[in-house]
């Protein structure tokens, strides 16, 4: 998470040059992203997981995040309503600064799943391909120790290859918004697609058929068409 962070903010701020947005001014909004990162990622966890592993348990558990629990998507969601929150309060320019920082966000979950596979959460289902792994038998969270497939390398190379995408399409945006709505349909359809290799959610954590990271994904999805079409419209108003 650390290394996200910081390999997230140093790429932001070399963005940031080029639309002209001061280092500081990235470094504030970080700041607020990465709380609202934190605290979505934390509480979506601790209400998916509210039965299997906090019910009984003291309340204090629900703050120790050094044992692990944090929700992709919830953090997403957390972050981008920290940082509409403070860019509006501070009357910054909120789809010039998202496009930013949309990148860097693809980035940062390649460290993330990194920090998964080392952690031994989110792993895939059972798998005889060459490139199965297995996990060791005193990981304290579990996992299976028969081949599974490596859903979390999954997931960091695809994210790996929508930052370059985002990077590259930076340089070439045509209106204001553009590289942050792509992130969220892109978001959307990769994670998706790894989800149907994971093996670490039961029954009950399916509903019609799709995990709770599908379901997510389908409003995400939705949300940045419509966006990039609103937001294309008034760059289109705009020049005219």
């Amino acid at each position: 998470m650390a290394l996200a962070f910081v390999f997230g903010l140093w790429t932001a701020t070399l963005r940031g040059r080029r639309e002209k947005i001061s280092g500081e001014t990235i470094a504030d909004v970080a700041l607020w992203i990465m709380i609202g990162t934190i605290l979505g990622a934390r509480t979506v966890y601790v209400v998916t997981y509210w039965n299997d592993e906090f019910a009984g348990q003291p309340l204090s558990e629900i703050f120790m995040i050094q044992h692990g629990g944090l929700v992709f998507y919830g953090g997403l969601i957390g972050a981008i309503t920290a940082g509409i929150i403070y860019l509006r309060w501070k009357k910054l320019p909120l789809w010039k600064i998202a496009d930013v920082f949309a990148p860097s966000i693809a980035l940062g979950s390649v460290f993330g799943r990194i920090g998964c596979l080392l952690n031994g959460c989110c792993y895939g289902r059972a798998c005889d391909l060459p490139w199965a792994i297995s996990f060791p038998a005193d990981n304290p969270l579990n996992p299976p120790t028969y081949p599974v497939h490596p859903t979390e390398i999954y997931d960091a190379l695809l994210n790996l290859g929508l930052y370059c995408f985002l990077a590259w399409l930076f340089r070439r945006k045509k209106f204001d918004g553009q590289i942050f709505a792509t992130y969220l349909i892109g978001y959307a359809i990769t994670r998706s697609f790894v989800e149907y290799f994971r093996g670490d959610y039961n029954g009950a954590h399916h509903h019609f058929g799709l995990t709770p990271a599908q379901l997510v994904s389908v409003p995400i999805f939705f949300t940045g068409l419509a966006l990039a079409a609103i937001l294309a419209r008034r760059g289109e108003v705009k020049r005219g």
